[in-house]
This record gives structure tokens, sequence and C-alpha cells, in this order.
């Protein structure tokens, strides 16, 4: 009889949902930009950084 062994990963999603939720409401996008930074999250991500390092 084999063993089985179950993984479970769910905090790795768990932790990148709640990472994008905090990063469309520390940044006060709209929500259309909100759903589309889902595809494109670090660009906004370096757009908002480069720019407090040009400061």
């Amino acid at each position: 009889m084999d063993k089985i062994k179950i993984e479970q990963h769910s905090f790795t999603g768990l932790s990148w949902a709640v990472g994008w939720l905090f990063t469309i409401g520390f940044l006060h996008l709209a929500f259309w930009k909100g759903v589309f930074a889902i595809i494109i999250w670090p660009y906004y991500l370096g757009v908002y950084f480069s720019a407090l390092l040009q400061r």
C-alpha cells in the first residue's frame, strides 16, 4: 500500500491576491486601470517607484 502525500499551496495564491489588492488601493487606481493592472502589475509598480526615485 503506497502512501499519498497531499500538499496545499493556497498561501502563495492568497499572498499574490492580497498584494495585488493592496497595490490597487495604494496607487488609487480607477476600476478599469485596476482590472488592467492584473495583467501589467509590475509596470504600475515601476512607474510609481521610479517617480519616487527621481525626487
